[in-house]
C-alpha cells in the first residue's frame, strides 16, 4: 500500500503538505530524521503514515497528557488503535496497557518522557516489536532550546534498547544550534533535517506600544472578529484580563495550569469547539491543540524567547486565511524581561544558601538523604527564610540540572485510601446509601489491598465505573473518612525534592558552565533579542523572526506593522512631490 493510499483511507487527504511526503520517505528508508514544520504544518502525519505502512508499534514520546490524550482520540476516530500510558493510570493499567503494546496490533503507544525510567517500560520494551520511536516537541532535549527538559535526555537512553529502530524528531521551532543539537542528543547515525520554512504569510504580525494595554486589547477584539487566544505571564492576570473583557462586552474565560483538570479541560473544550470566543491564558495552553480557525494572538506581555513568541504566535490562521498575531509592550515589559537574568539565573552564593536552607527545612544532615523524596512547601519555606519564591524556585531548577536534586515544581499526587475497618465490620457498623455502597464495591473490586495499605486510587476511574461524577465520589470519599471507615489523603498538586546524591557540604555545590554560565548568556542573548524585536521600528517583523531561525534572502512581508508604515510614509511622500 502506498502512503497516498494510507494518507486518503485514514486522513481522507488526496495530498500531502510541503515536506511532509520527503520526511516520510526518509522514515521508510530507516533514517533517523528531524523534522521542523510550522505550527499547524501537520506533524503527526509525518509519523502516523509510515507507522501504519510498517509492522511493529511506533512509540510515541510527547510532554503533554492533554496532547497524549487528544492523539490517542484522533487515532482512535480513523479505526487506529492507540495506546496511552500517564500519571493518571494505576500500576494494573499499565501492565495492561504494555502487555497490549507487546501482543495485540496496536500501532501507537503514547507517553510521556518521564515514564522512560521505569523498569517495567523498559522491560517490556525489549519484547516489543517497535517500528518507529518518535519524539514530539524535541526542542525539549536541547539545553539551547527555550523550553529544555531534563527528562528528555532518557529518550537517548531507551536507545540503546532498541538500537536498529530509526528515530522521528519533531518540532515547530528550531534555530540551526538547537537542530544539531537535537541530533546530537539523540545519537542520529547522522544529521538529517528536513525543514519547511518558517514563512507564514497569511500572518501579520503587529506590534503595539501603549501605555493603556486594557484599551489596546479591547480595540483589537472588536475590530479582529473569530477566535482569540490572549498570552499573559502569570497566572492572577489571566483572570483580571478575562474579567475586564467579560465586562466589556467581550466573551472570554481564563486559563493556567493552577486550575482543575476538570476545569482545563472544560475551558479548553468550550474554546475549541467555538462556545467560547477568546481565552486568557499563561504559556500553559495551546501546545498540540488543533483549532485551525484562530484570528487572533495577542501577547499582553512579552514572553522570554522569540521561539516561544513564534510558537505561540504560529497558533493563529493555521487554516491559511488572515490571521493577526499582535504584541503589547511598554517601557516598563523590556525593563521587567531584564530583570529575568538575575531572578532565573541567581548568583551562585544564593544557590548554595538554598542549598542549605531547603536541606535545614527538610532536617536533611550531610550524606544523608540519598533517594529520598520530601514534599516542598513552598510558601512556608519562603516565609521562614524570608526568600523570594521565583529566585528559589530558579535556585532548585539549576540544582536539579546540576544533578544535586531533582525537584518538580507541581508534582500531581493522587488520592490514597485504606479501610480502617476490616471487610466482616464494613456493613455490620455502617449504614451506607445506594451511591455510597456502589463506590464501596468498585473500590474492593478494582483495587485489591485496600485493607492492608495505602492504595492509590483515581476517583475519574472510579466515576468511569460507577456513572457519578468525579466531585460525588470526592464527597463520598471524603464522608466514609469522616465516619473513620476509611483513610482518605485526597489528591494534591505539590512541589517535590528529591535529593538524586546525598546531601553535600554547602561550599562544595558547585554548578558546570553548561548549567549556570553558558545557558546564562544564552538567556541573556535571548532577551536582548525578544527585545530588539519589539523595539525596532525599521526591519520588517516578519524578515526579523526568520532569520533568527536561519534562513536566508527573505524579502519583507508587506503587512507587519513595520511595513505598513513604510508604505504609509512612502505614500505620504509621493503625494508631497505632487503638490
Amino acid at each position: 500500500v502506498s502512503m497516498k493510499e494510507i494518507l486518503k483511507k485514514y486522513w481522507g487527504y488526496d495530498s500531502f503538505r510541503p515536506k511532509q511526503q520527503e520526511i516520510i520517505t526518509e522514515a521508510l528508508a530507516g533514517e533517523d530524521v528531524l523534522a521542523i514544520l510550522p505550527t499547524g504544518g501537520g506533524k503527526s502525519i509525518c509519523f502516523q503514515v509510515p507507522g501504519m505502512m510498517k509492522e511493529g508499534i511506533t512509540i510515541v514520546v510527547s510532554p503533554l497528557i492533554s496532547l497524549i490524550n487528544d492523539q490517542v482520540q484522533n487515532l482512535r476516530a480513523r479505526g487506529i488503535k492507540a495506546l496511552a500510558i500517564h500519571s493518571g493510570m494505576t500500576f494494573r493499567e499499565i501492565d495492561i496497557a504494555l502487555d497490549n503494546a507487546k501482543y495485540g496490533d496496536f500501532k501507537f503507544l503514547y507517553l510521556s518522557p518521564e515514564r522512560l525510567r521505569s523498569k517495567l517500560f523498559i522491560a517490556r520494551l525489549q519484547q516489543m516489536n517497535v517500528a518507529y520511536l518518535v519524539i514530539d516537541e524535541a526542542h525539549c532535549i536541547s539545553q539551547w532550546g527555550y523550553d529544555f527538559r531534563p527528562d528528555y535526555l532518557l529518550i537517548a537512553e531507551i536507545r540503546k534498547y532498541i538500537p536498529e529502530v530509526p528515530v522521528i524528531a519533531l518540532t515547530a521551532t528550531a534555530t540551526p544550534v538547537v537542530a544539531d543539537d537535537i541530533m546530537s542528543k539523540l545519537n542520529f547515525g547522522k544529521k538529517n533535517l528536513i525543514c519547511s520554512g518558517f514563512e507564514r504569510p497569511n500572518l501579520s504580525y503587529k506590534v503595539c506600544k501603549c501605555e493603556d494595554k486594557f484599551g489596546k486589547l479591547l480595540s483589537l477584539c472588536n475590530d479582529i472578529q473569530g477566535t482569540g487566544i490572549v498570552y499573559v505571564r502569570e497566572r492572577k492576570t489571566t483572570k483580571d484580563v478575562a474579567l475586564f473583557l467579560c465586562s466589556a462586552g467581550v466573551d472570554a474565560d481564563f486559563y493556567h495550569a493552577g486550575l482543575s483538570k476538570e476545569e482545563r479541560t472544560d475551558k479548553q473544550n468550550r474554546w475549541k469547539s467555538g462556545a467560547l470566543r477568546v481565552i486568557v491564558a499563561t504559556n500553559a495552553f495551546g501546545m498540540g491543540i488543533d483549532k485551525p480557525d484562530v484570528r487572533l494572538v495577542i501577547h499582553y506581555n512579552m514572553p522570554d524567547s522569540l521561539e516561544a513568541y513564534f510558537q505561540e504566535a504560529g497558533r493563529a490562521g493555521r487554516d491559511g486565511k488572515a490571521a493577526y498575531a499582535v504584541m503589547l509592550y511598554n517601557k516598563q515589559d523590556v525593563r521587567t524581561l531584564c530583570r529575568r537574568v538575575p531572578e532565573t539565573y541567581p548568583d551562585l552564593e544564593y544557590i548554595r544558601k538554598t542549598y542549605e536552607n531547603v536541606s535545614y527545612f527538610l532536617q536533611v544532615g550531610v550524606g544523608e538523604a540519598f533517594g529520598q523524596t520530601f514534599y516542598f512547601p513552598m510558601e512556608s519555606f519562603c516565609r521562614i527564610f524570608r526568600q523570594f519564591p521565583v529566585q528559589t524556585n530558579s535556585a532548585l531548577h539549576l540544582l536539579n540540572n546540576a544533578g544535586y536534586i531533582e525537584y518538580h515544581e507541581e508534582r500531581e499526587f493522587k488520592s490514597a485510601l485504606h479501610f480502617i475497618l476490616k471487610k466482616e465490620e464494613l456493613y455490620r457498623i455502617y449504614e451506607t446509601d445506594a451511591d455510597s455502597d456502589l463506590v464501596i464495591q468498585t473500590i474492593l473490586r478494582t483495587y485489591p489491598g485496600v485493607f492492608a495499605n495505602f492504595v492509590y486510587i483515581e476517583e475519574t476511574n472510579l466515576a468511569r465505573q460507577t456513572g457519578l461524577s468525579a466531585e460525588r465520589i470526592y464527597h463520598i470519599l471524603k464522608d466514609l473518612h469522616h465516619h473513620r471507615i476509611i483513610d482518605f489523603i485526597p489528591h494534591k498538586n505539590t512541589p517535590v525534592v528529591c535529593y538524586t546524591m546525598a546531601r553535600v557540604e554547602t561550599d562544595s555545590v558547585n554548578l558546570p558552565p553548561s548549567v549556570y554560565e553558558e545557558r546564562k548568556m544564552d538567556f541573556q542573548k535571548r532577551i536582548d533579542e525578544i527585545s530588539e524585536y519589539v523595539t525596532s521600528v525599521e526591519k520588517c517583523r516578519s524578515r526579523m523572526l526568520l532569520s533568527y531561525f536561519g534562513e536566508k534572502d527573505i524579502a519583507d512581508c508587506g503587512q507587519c506593522d513595520v511595513c505598513l508604515a513604510r508604505k504609509k510614509a512612502h505614500a505620504a511622500n509621493h503625494d508631497d512631490v505632487r503638490h
